[in-house]
């Protein structure tokens, strides 16, 4: 079957998930967490990609970033195999791969859906029932963006997270606010099917306005099996 398209849309916001080689671990020790958020800093600075929120789980990492450029995402993933697997494997003396096949993209709206997505981000490890609170976990954007914490990295605040509020206490106060009520399970089951089909995630008119930019389709074609490439579930 041929790969599934992504979507390389300077300026527009979106949600990348890498996964370990069937779904092994790719963080095996805080080391290791450590040096990927440095390398991950490092690769977003020097290829222009804006990250708004992240998490490092045992086996995938899920990002929420912003390129300057249409190829900068697939170059920051290219370089992070470089940086972070060639010193896993010199670190653990193994040898091969250490990602699953290709990074899944979607596109995703500068709306409200941006902030669901953050939300879905920083809420993997209590959907993974690792803690009870996504501020229970270390690895994750939730600290910086719920209380203004260093996390390893440095963050961009999305516009649209910076218009919660005028001043950085009362926008924090209103993110933490947002994490009082639970994902919508209809809402959750389309970032995922976004994700994992590398198509996009807003509205309508939003799908319609990327269709327009890239004078192509953005939409799920006909049904049937999908690509061994897009039938995992991200979380």
């Amino acid at each position: 079957m041929p790969r599934q398209q992504r979507y390389f849309v300077p300026g527009i916001p979106q949600h990348v998930t890498i996964r370990g080689v069937d779904r092994q671990a790719t963080f095996f020790a805080q080391d290791d967490y450590e040096l990927f958020l440095a390398a991950l800093g490092t690769n977003c600075r020097r290829f222009g990609c804006a990250l708004h929120a992240y998490v490092l789980m045992t086996n995938h990492v899920h990002m929420l970033m912003t390129p300057a450029t249409p190829r900068a995402i697939p170059t920051l993933i290219q370089a992070m195999g470089r940086d972070y697997v060639q010193t896993i494997n010199r670190r653990y003396a193994r040898t091969g791969t250490l990602w699953e096949g290709r990074y899944k993209a979607s596109l995703v709206a500068e709306d409200n859906y941006l902030l669901a997505c953050m939300r879905y981000i920083e809420l993997n490890p209590v959907r993974a029932v690792m803690v009870e609170h996504p501020g229970d976990y270390r690895w994750s954007s939730y600290h910086y963006n719920a209380y203004g914490k260093p996390c390893g990295l440095d963050l961009t605040e999305h516009d649209h997270y910076t218009a919660l509020s005028d001043d950085d206490a009362g926008r924090r106060r209103y993110y933490r606010e947002l994490f009082s009520n639970s994902l919508d399970a209809e809402l959750i089951h389309s970032i995922r099917q976004s994700l994992n089909s590398c198509l996009v995630l807003g509205n309508e008119r939003f799908k319609d306005e990327i269709e327009a930019r890239l004078k192509r389709k953005v939409r799920p074609g006909k049904a049937g099996r999908p690509s061994r490439q897009c039938q995992s579930d991200p979380d």
